[in-house]
């Protein structure tokens, strides 16, 4: 199973995050029974983080982000084929790129290594 570290170091900061909004809430209902007042902290905790962690695992903004196109001309080979571009990763971004360059698949997989023996990190 391969970890995303951008995920897992947020999840991480969201999980710190909620121990002192769980002990305000705590605090705060610290006149009632323990076992109640350990109940509500953690519904409220739920109804809170649990938009928090679906965010966190589920969004495209920390993936890898490829455009694939129809019919292009490759920018290494001149082909006309289905072509790919790597939009966005952890440390390379052209999703600002006027002009992209689009690759056919067997460029495409070279550019790519050629990318992560440059350290970029492609997941």
């Amino acid at each position: 199973m391969k970890v995303n570290v951008k995920r897992y170091v947020l999840y991480l900061a969201r999980w710190q995050l909620s121990t002192p909004i769980l002990a305000l809430v705590l605090i705060w209902l610290s006149t009632t029974d323990r076992w109640t007042a350990t109940i509500i902290a953690n519904l409220i905790g739920g109804l809170i983080f649990f938009w928090v962690d679906r965010y966190i695992f589920t969004t495209d903004d920390l993936a890898t982000r490829w455009e694939i196109k129809e019919k292009i001309r490759c920018t290494d080979c001149n082909r006309v084929s289905r072509g790919y571009r790597l939009v966005k990763s952890e440390n390379y971004d052209r999703t600002g790129d006027k002009i992209p360059k689009f690759r056919c698949e067997k460029c495409s997989k070279k550019k790519t290594e050629i990318l992560k023996k440059n350290g970029i990190r492609i997941k």
